[in-house]
Formats: C-alpha cells, sequence, structure tokens
C-alpha cells in the first residue's frame, strides 16, 4: 500500500474512532501509532509515541492551558457571571428581546475570562435561561440564544482553541488572542441584531423586560469593572509585551481568585470544585494536543498534506477560491465531527496548503476558530446544543437545533465580511512588536 493510501485508510479508521464515540485524544494517538509504524518501523513508532507524548507534557509553552482555563473556572465560582448578567439585563433588559441581547453581551463578557465555548454556554444558560422563562420568553429563542452565544467564549480571548491552533502551527498565541477581539466584538453586535431583527418579526417571542432607571444602570456598571481589570491585565499585558501567554494566564487565574476572596464568593467547596473542573479540563485539552502530534507525524511520513497542497495549489483558480474550499470543508466537517476533533485532524493537512497559497496565519487562525463555533452548534454533535438541554430538559431538542440557525446566518456572515475585510482580524496584531 502507498504511503497516500495508507494515510487515506487512516483518515477513514479515525473518523470511524471518532463516531463510535472513542475518546478524540486516544484515537488520535492509537491511529497515529498504528499508521506511522507501517510506513516506518515499529521501533520508529514506539520512540515516536514515547517522544512526543513526554515533549508535550513537558513543553512550557503547553503551561499556557491550564492558567487561562484555571482563570475560567474561578470565574464562575466567584460569582464574576453573575455580575456580568445583571449589567447587561440592567443597560438593555427593557428592550424587546432585551434578555436574550443582555445574553449575548453577558457571553461575551464572561468570554474574556473564560476561553471554552460550553463553559460559557453551561455558566450563562444557568443564569439566563430561568430569567427569561420568568418573563414567557420563546423556548427556542431563549435556548438557541444562548447556547449559539457560549461560542463567543472561543473567539474573545483568552481561547482554548486559538492556543491549540498556536502550538500546533507555531503562530505567537499573544498575536492570535489580540486577533479575536475586533471579530468578537463584531460577532457579538451581528447576534443582538439577530435578536432585534427576531423580536421585530415576532414581537412575541421576546416581551420587554421592566425598564430600570439611570441610576440602577450606573450602580449596575460596576459588575463589570473586575472583567475589565482582569481582561487588561491578561491580555492588555500581552499585548503590550509586558509577559507572555502563561504569565498572563496566571495573573488572570490569581487575580480571579483574589477576587474571589475579597467578595467572599469562593468557599473551600467552590474553590476545589473550580480546581477539579479546571484539572479535568486542561488533562483533556493536553491529550489532544499530544494525540494529534502523534497523527500528525503519520500525516507528514503519509505525504497527504503535500499532496493535497500540490494538488490544490495548481488547480487554475485564485487563492481566494482555493480558500473558499478549505472553508467549505470545515463547514461541512462541523456537522458530522467534534470541532476540537476536527481542527486537530485537518490542521497537519491544511495548514502547508495554507502557508503556500500566501494567507496572513494569525487570520486563518481566527477563521478557524469562527468555523469551529459553527461546529459547537450545528446538528447533529452540536456540543452547546447538548448542554443547554441538559439545562433546560423539558424543551425539546429539535427546537433548541431550530433556534440557533439565525445566530449560525450571522456566524457565516461575519466570516465573509473577514475574508473580504481580513484587516478586521490582523490590524491589531499588526501592532504588537514582539
Amino acid at each position: 500500500m502507498s504511503p497516500i493510501a495508507a494515510g487515506i485508510v487512516g483518515i477513514g479508521l479515525l473518523v470511524s474512532l471518532f463516531l463510535l464515540r472513542m475518546p478524540i485524544a486516544f484515537a488520535m494517538a492509537l491511529v497515529g501509532f498504528l499508521g506511522f509504524a507501517y510506513l516506518t518501523t515499529l521501533e520508529a513508532a514506539l520512540n515516536l509515541l514515547s517522544r512526543d507524548i513526554f515533549d508535550s507534557f513537558s513543553s512550557y509553552p503547553l503551561s499556557v492551558i491550564p492558567m487561562f482555563i484555571l482563570m475560567g473556572t474561578f470565574a464562575f465560582a466567584s460569582g464574576i457571571s453573575q455580575r456580568l448578567y445583571k449589567t447587561a439585563y440592567a443597560w438593555v433588559g427593557h428592550l424587546r428581546g432585551g434578555l436574550t441581547i443582555a445574553t449575548v453581551f453577558a457571553c461575551a463578557g464572561f468570554g474574556a475570562i473564560c476561553g471554552s465555548s460550553t463553559a460559557t454556554a453551561a455558566t450563562m444558560g444557568q443564569i439566563a435561561l430561568p430569567e427569561m422563562k420568568k418573563y414567557k420568553y420563546d423556548d427556542t429563542l431563549a435556548t438557541g440564544t444562548v447556547a449559539a452565544a457560549g461560542t463567543l467564549g472561543i473567539l474573545i480571548p483568552p481561547s482554548t482553541v486559538f492556543i491549540v491552533y498556536g502550538i500546533m502551527t507555531e503562530q505567537s498565541i499573544g498575536k492570535l488572542f489580540v486577533a479575536g477581539i475586533l471579530p468578537g466584538i463584531l460577532l457579538s453586535i451581528f447576534f443582538a441584531i439577530t435578536v432585534a431583527l427576531l423580536c421585530w418579526r415576532k414581537p412575541s417571542i421576546g416581551p420587554p423586560g421592566p425598564p430600570t432607571s439611570w441610576k440602577e444602570k450606573l450602580i449596575s456598571t460596576t459588575g463589570i469593572i473586575e472583567t475589565v481589570i482582569l481582561f487588561v491585565l491578561a491580555i492588555g499585558g500581552l499585548f503590550l509585551g509586558w509577559f507572555g501567554p502563561t504569565q498572563a494566564g496566571a495573573i488572570g487565574a490569581g487575580g480571579t481568585l483574589l477576587i474571589g476572596l475579597a467578595r467572599r464568593q469562593l468557599t473551600w467547596r467552590s474553590f476545589f470544585a473550580a480546581g477539579k473542573e479546571g484539572l479535568r479540563t486542561s488533562c483533556m485539552v493536553l491529550f489532544i494536543i499530544a494525540g494529534a502530534i502523534i497523527f500528525g507525524k503519520f500525516m507528514a511520513v503519509s505525504r497527504i498534506p503535500f499532496a493535497l497542497a500540490e494538488w490544490l495549489g495548481g488547480l487554475p483558480i485564485p487563492p481566494l477560491a482555493v480558500m473558499a474550499i478549505i472553508i467549505f470543508i470545515y463547514f461541512i466537517g462541523g456537522f458530522f465531527m467534534d470541532s476540537m476533533a476536527l481542527i486537530v485532524l485537518t490542521i497537519p493537512i491544511f495548514f502547508p496548503l495554507v502557508q503556500k497559497l500566501g494567507f496572513d496565519l494569525i487570520w486563518f487562525g481566527v477563521i478557524i476558530v469562527l468555523l469551529a463555533e459553527m461546529g459547537v452548534i450545528t446538528p447533529p454533535v452540536g456540543v452547546n446544543v447538548f448542554v443547554i438541554k441538559g439545562i433546560s430538559p423539558d424543551v425539546p431538542l429539535e427546537n433548541i437545533f431550530r433556534g440557533i440557525f439565525p445566530f449560525l446566518a450571522a456566524l457565516i456572515i461575519v466570516t465573509v465580511i473577514l475574508v473580504i475585510f481580513p484587516q478586521i482580524a490582523t490590524f491589531l496584531p499588526g501592532l504588537i512588536t514582539y
């Protein structure tokens, strides 16, 4: 069997293991090991397995992952998410669809200190869905909004997907974080516009809440001060070159812990629960990266990435059309595969091609994250939808999926805008000199 044929068989086996619900990391490591052993020798594969796993877990750059994840878990335990929602509700809750708009902006704020789409959706869902039910919001609108707005957690920095992309492609994590700021703000605005249009078309699905005075609005604004401080310290310091990504995450996690202690909301029980959840999530991501590295070595010796790059690069079409094909493959793949699995599977295949065609690699990282956002809400494996289903078991699953489609349209529009105007993603990273 030729190396390319072996690579194709390996990809098919990997997808089959994904469909059988085998853990992503173990599936990629197993297929990568077997494929590498087949194309080289068993001794070389055993050496690769031990060396790459050791190198992955002893790599200093990977220490950024537990730091930012811990920052998000401490933020939830410290009650920051509740205060963000109350602030957003005070300002826009009186509008038609105001509670859902407040949820979008609260998710954006929480995403600035979290980095996980599922954590953002789960956290804000527990806070916002009972409120929307109390004010008789349509279940489809309410659940669809929370599931979709939760995706802002992986676009607005910090982001676990940016970290994984940066490590796999050796791009600056600091620049990737900063690149997500303007697209994140743009997507938040488009989500809010989507809610406004839905409620304008059918006012009964999002009745306005009670109005608040200007005094109440101003007082509620204090609820975002700690989030702004954490974001400025962690991401602002990263932007200015005061410290690296790992130090930024450590400062953010430490600052969040201090806020929880100062407000007396972080009990011993919640502290240990947050630490346990942060450890579990960090281990999951680290194992995925280790598995992806092993599978990537198999892809390299199979020569599939280089053959694909030569084929697509040789097509009589402009580079932008090639990029459109890549985006379409990611979009379709997100329907059938977990977004993280899709990214770590395809980066070794498509990244060399994107690099050869001369596209900005930081911009491509933002595009990858937008496509990952689509993957976490699209059927049949949209993980955010299942998270919201767990919070609202009385809402039929098909209603939640139906609720995400208007927001999926917003995601597609923002992706097209970024393809046409890549400067939205590259402007701020261009100001970083390190």
